[in-house]
């Protein structure tokens, strides 16, 4: 295993990269959902409605949300009927803002708060029946190793969903989206979060990321079968999704 890994389009130390990520999400998580709305033109809550609807987590379920972050999933899950959401992220402001919410909307019940390194779940094997993950693999510094752990965690006949950002089909709207990217988006991070910087690495990190038969290839290897992918918006994003047999 090589001892650096990338940063957005930095290359930095494998033990450094969790740490800097931690600090990226510590910054944002105030406004987080506000950025998501802003950075995807609300597009994030059509995506995340189909996301949710292909984990297709029901009553006698429990759902691990990993990157579970402020509880988008988590909270369309319960709402669609999921048994028990189990919220797990690396960050434990996006953990606190999560909390907030759930007690706000009355969603507190079924709910539980872990806050973990998704390359470690501290879980036992073959625990939950479903395992998702939205916009957060691509932060991990061994998107291996969190696969493998989302296959162990897992019991038999389980499925595992991954929402990423991906790889951009429609050759046309290249320049426009990366126009967006790399200077529309710094910018009102800079202005809304106060920190531009921490918008120009999620940019980036975007474009560092498997393209999709790449993620799809990977979660085989981590022991997946069936697996699949659909893309949401010409590929702007793509849901992977795997069984374990």
């Amino acid at each position: 295993m090589t001892q650096t890994t990338d940063f957005g389009f930095r290359t930095v130390d494998r033990e450094s990269k969790a740490s800097m990520v931690r600090e990226v999400f510590d910054s944002v998580a105030p406004k987080y959902d506000v950025m998501n709305d802003l950075m995807s033109l609300g597009l994030h809550r059509a995506w995340k409605h189909a996301f949710v609807a292909a984990i297709g987590a029901g009553a006698s379920d429990t759902l691990l949300d990993l990157a579970a972050g402020t509880g988008d999933v988590a909270f369309l899950a319960k709402k669609r009927g999921a048994g028990k959401v189990i919220l797990a992220d690396i960050n434990a402001a996006m953990l606190t803002v999560g909390q907030g919410r759930a007690l706000k909307k009355g969603l507190a019940e079924g709910l539980e708060f872990i806050c973990c390194d998704a390359e470690k779940i501290p879980l036992p094997s073959g625990s939950v029946e479903r395992v998702s993950m939205a916009f957060g693999l691509r932060n991990c510094t061994d998107k291996d190793a969190v696969l493998r752990e989302g296959f162990r965690v897992l019991r038999p006949g389980g499925r595992m969903c991954v929402l990423e950002f991906s790889n951009l089909e429609i050759e046309a709207l290249k320049p426009l989206y990366d126009t967006w990217s790399f200077k529309v988006l710094p910018a009102i991070g800079g202005r809304i979060a106060q920190d531009a910087d921490s918008y120009q690495y999620l940019a980036e990190s975007i474009r560092m990321f498997p393209d999709q038969p790449t993620l799809a290839g990977m979660m085989e290897r981590a022991g997946f079968e069936r697996v699949k992918w659909q893309n949401l918006s010409g590929g702007i994003v793509a849901i992977h999704s795997g069984w374990k047999f």
